[in-house]
């Protein structure tokens, strides 16, 4: 697996990971979520757009 593969599937796992606590905490409510719900959806945003980054540039390399 290359290494560009590995920050792939290491993003997408970081993505779900903070997908499922923020949706975690807001399904709870509470102090947590108040503070953190903000954060956690930026962070996902964040994470998803550095994988999708990935993803382009092994296309981009693979059409050379």
């Amino acid at each position: 697996m290359s290494t560009f593969m590995v920050l792939i599937v290491l993003g997408i796992v970081a993505t779900i990971a903070v997908l499922f606590t923020g949706l975690g905490s807001m399904v709870r409510g509470g102090e947590f979520d108040d503070k953190h719900s903000h954060q956690l959806m930026f962070a996902r945003v964040g994470l998803q757009a550095f994988t999708l980054l990935l993803v382009l540039v092994v296309v981009l390399l693979n059409i050379r």
